[in-house]
């Protein structure tokens, strides 16, 4: 009987304790520093937990050695996600963006699930027991907790990152695995509301949009998206801004560009605005854009255009269509940087990967100890992608380099 201890009771670590725990010649102890296991995890997709993306591939994550991912990707793809929680009792439906969600719409059915399969699978837990030192012992390992030390024959390190600190992100596992020879990248917050300047975001507070994002530093193209975008009072959120976050953490101070107007062709739009003018003559130039955008984000991009207040759509000429397309297709915002870890969903950054082997997750320094999940230098964009790496990873990890 060989011992496996589980460090992390987040998405990758009940993931590879499942795993580890199918082979019945081992014994799997899972220690988790929170009460339960799980509990980042509730607050994935706003509480639904979008837990996986069927488009998932490599183009979606990042880190020092963006291919990293792929052994784990094509061992354990998306439909193998879902067919295991499926075996779980879990049933999902696929909503717009291949992202995944439960049926029932609620995160804890996803931690449920897992829960149960833990006992069922005669996994150990030891919750609200933080590992304090991991140290080799022979070919094995001494886990040093405040209950005591536990001799362990395989170790595999699921402890997460520096992000969501209310909801259970630590640095612990950085400081773990330092003691064992393993470096990290610098850590910075990602798929986190970004700062701006508050000028507009201020006015705007609440409103959501359709929009396509760039990212613009130093002259350069840093990132792009398309998605929902909602102002805040000190910047902008939504799976759109998130998407542009890891960028504008790594590299703050640049501009954000935003187009609000989607397919709708430039000409499609000056037609639109000459049309309601010519019908609409009297009507207050603040309300030309009601029905192209949210009132109050229509108004404000009609004063950001240098359109005067007072004035009367018969009074507009092509001079003004002009400044409203302009206003619309890219209003931009100067970007300060980005909410910290507490409000980050991920961490980017983390072990470098090039001290793990990627077709098992074991690390190249120390044989028995294998590493998964956030704690690692990968991370992905804004919907499903991040927790299809974290039970990818954490079912490779599990298998203990079989």
């Amino acid at each position: 009987m060989k011992t496996v201890a589980v460090i992390g009771g987040g998405a990758s670590g009940m993931m590879a304790a499942l795993t580890a725990a199918e082979d019945k010649n081992n014994r799997v102890l899972l220690f988790e520093r929170q009460q339960r296991v799980g509990r980042k995890l509730l607050s994935t997709g706003n509480g639904r937990c979008n837990l996986t993306n069927v488009n998932a591939s490599a183009e979606n994550y990042h880190g020092e050695q963006r291919d990293f991912v792929l052994p784990a990707l094509n061992a354990f793809p998306p439909d193998k996600v879902l067919e295991r929680f499926l075996k779980l009792g879990l049933v999902t439906v696929t909503e717009y963006g291949g992202r995944v969600y439960p049926l029932s719409n609620s995160a804890n059915s996803v931690v449920d699930v897992l829960r149960f399969a833990l006992e069922g699978s005669g996994v150990e837990l030891r919750t609200a027991e933080p590992v304090r030192e991991l140290l080799r012992r022979g070919e094995g390992f001494l886990i040093r907790t405040d209950g005591g030390d536990t001799p362990a024959d395989y170790v595999i390190a699921a402890c997460g990152g520096a992000a969501g600190a209310k909801l259970g992100g630590v640095t612990d596992g950085y400081e773990l695995l330092k003691t064992l020879g393993h470096k990290r990248t610098a850590l910075h917050p990602a798929l986190v509301q970004l700062v701006t300047d508050n000028t507009y975001p201020r006015a705007l507070k609440g409103v959501r949009a359709q929009a396509r994002l760039r990212y613009i530093c130093g002259g350069e193209l840093s990132a792009e998206s398309r998605g929902e975008l909602q102002f805040t009072e000190t910047g902008l959120s939504g799976p759109a801004a998130f998407d542009i976050s890891r960028a504008v953490s790594l590299e703050p101070d640049g501009r954000v560009h935003i187009d609000f107007l989607g397919e709708l062709t430039d000409e499609g739009f000056k037609e639109l605005i000459r049309r309601r003018c010519s019908e609409l003559p009297e009507l207050g130039a603040e309300d030309v854009l009601t029905g192209v955008v949210h009132n109050r984000l229509g108004k404000m991009l009609v004063k950001y255009s240098g359109i005067g207040g007072g004035r009367r759509l018969r009074e507009l000429g092509e001079r003004d269509f002009s400044a409203l397309l302009k206003a619309c297709r890219d209003f931009v915002i100067a970007a300060k940087g980005v909410e910290g870890f507490d409000s980050a969903q991920v961490t980017a950054g983390g072990i470098r990967t090039a001290g793990v082997d990627p077709e098992t997750m074991e690390s190249r320094f120390v044989p028995h100890l294998f590493i998964c999940g956030e704690l690692l230098d990968v991370d992905a964009d804004c919907g499903g992608f991040n927790l299809q790496w974290a039970w990818a990873s954490g079912a490779i990890a599990g298998r203990l380099g079989k």
